[in-house]
């Protein structure tokens, strides 16, 4: 099935045999955040049309916080939007965002290993999951490294982490949330941080 069929969080563990996990992995991560983002955010929730669609929040309310935190670690990652992630038939679907290693063959190259995927959803936690998980799943598999996977549901106001490591996913049990900015970033940063500790380890290895 493609990711869209999946629609909780339940059904993603039973199909994929993935076993279920709580714990606050979380380890917030200062990041200096500029007043004229934070103005300009402000002003974008107050002011405009921010959450009407998937499609709206994902460029009023995601991607800009994600830009923000992909800016420090560029020289490492892509961040990808809408891009195809394809492992089989039943598996296959454009998630949201993707953070991918930067390709030695330059930036127009999606390239493995995948680290980290984000999921929009209007509120609908639970469907979100179950597609985020999959898509998580499936780029585990196809980055055939031991890599730990991270992946984010929001509806652009309330942020929800999880990883998968092996056949483990943990849900973390501690929320954010974009009125409280400065913990948002920690978190995201601390995420992008692990994902580049991976990947320094994997060019290290023998």
């Amino acid at each position: 099935m493609a990711f869209s069929e999946f629609k909780s969080l339940s059904q993603a563990i039973q199909e994929l045999q993935v076993v279920y996990h709580e714990d606050d992995f979380i380890t917030e991560l200062s990041f200096s955040v500029s007043d004229y983002f934070k103005d300009d955010l402000s002003l974008v929730m107050r002011e405009g049309v921010v959450n009407n669609s998937e499609y709206a929040i994902c460029e009023n309310l995601i991607y800009p916080v994600l830009k923000e935190v992909w800016k420090t670690y560029r020289e490492s990652f892509l961040l990808w939007s809408h891009e195809s992630l394809t492992y089989t038939d039943k598996l296959s679907g454009f998630p949201e965002y993707v953070l991918a290693r930067r390709s030695p063959l330059g930036k127009v190259v999606f390239d493995q290993p995948y680290f980290f995927i984000i999921e929009a959803k209007q509120d609908k936690f639970d469907q979100g999951w179950g597609q985020c998980l999959a898509e998580m799943y499936a780029a585990q598999q196809l980055n055939q490294e031991e890599i730990t996977i991270y992946g984010l549901v929001s509806n652009g106001l309330q942020w929800q982490f999880g990883r998968l490591e092996a056949n483990q996913f943990t849900q973390n049990i501690t929320f954010y949330s974009i009125q409280k900015l400065d913990s948002l970033f920690a978190a995201l940063n601390d995420v992008f941080l692990q994902c580049q500790q991976q990947l320094e380890q994997l060019v290290l290895a023998p």
